[in-house]
């Protein structure tokens, strides 16, 4: 079946977390302790880490993807502060997109995250693209409605087969999961993957988006990742404040690692 062979994620996204003083320390411990067969990595650390994490791992564990946590939606300008696509050349080769923290923090429209996919797409660095409700949302049974509408936004005047080419993922975000002490269940994000695929289906995606991966993104720990990884529909993990802990991610890429051989992705 295809979902079978999709491929399975942990990424990490450090956030506003280290400095380039600490940081290749710390992606060298991960990368120690995160050598699963069949389970891509990457490692998100902010702008001013990404050489550093990169020299880190050069050498030691190449086959470790280097992440954005954010890209320009201009090619180039009096932007003060931002960082363009091309300026991630040779630093890094996936970004993320959309972040809810982004979204909150920011004001990034649905709009100016199409934007974005398309820089990111035009200059070879794989998307992760977050969608998800909030909790108010969720309450009033509108998550199917709003991550639709995440998603439509963000792909309009997209093209699928440039998207596709490039790997795009989807990070499914309950945002009333993350630091809230509330908890999504695998049940829960197995059922917003469908509606995921559903809507890449509108635009074009082979076989109704089954060939694209949907990572968990809430609060993502070792002890709760097994809950979401048996869901046939969940492909990984983004994972937060628990990248930052070299035996935390080693139990979650672990597990992911089971759903690898699952999937015959190790051979």
């Amino acid at each position: 079946m295809i979902r079978e062979m999709r491929e399975v994620i942990v990424a990490a996204n450090w956030k506003m977390h280290t400095t380039p003083a600490d940081a290749g320390e710390l992606a060298r411990a991960i990368a120690g302790r995160t050598r699963v067969a069949g389970v891509t990595r990457v490692i998100c650390p902010p702008f001013v880490c990404l050489a550093t994490v990169g020299d880190a791992l050069l050498e030691l564990d190449p086959d470790i993807g280097i992440g954005a946590q954010n890209v320009h939606h201009e090619l180039q300008g009096a932007y003060t502060g931002e960082v363009s696509a091309a300026m991630l050349a040779g630093l890094a080769s996936w970004v993320i997109i959309g972040h809810s923290e982004r979204r909150r923090d920011a004001g990034e429209t649905d709009e100016l995250l199409g934007r974005k996919l398309g820089r990111a797409v035009d200059a070879g660095l794989r998307p992760i693209l977050c969608v998800g409700e909030q909790l108010d949302e969720r309450e009033a049974g509108q998550q199917s409605a709003v991550v639709r509408r995440q998603l439509r936004g963000a792909l309009h005047d997209r093209d699928p087969a440039k998207l596709a080419g490039i790997g795009l993922v989807v990070a499914y975000e309950p945002v009333w999961a993350i630091g809230t002490g509330r908890t999504a269940t695998g049940a829960d994000a197995a059922a917003m993957a469908v509606v995921i695929r559903d809507t890449l289906g509108e635009f074009g995606f082979a076989r109704r988006g089954e060939t694209i991966p949907v990572l968990y993104g809430g609060s993502v720990t070792s002890a709760a990742i097994g809950e979401f990884m048996a869901e046939p529909s969940i492909d990984g993990a983004l994972v937060g404040g628990a990248s930052l802990k070299p035996d935390e991610m080693a139990g979650i890429v672990a597990r992911a690692g089971v759903t690898a051989v699952a999937r015959g992705l190790t051979g």
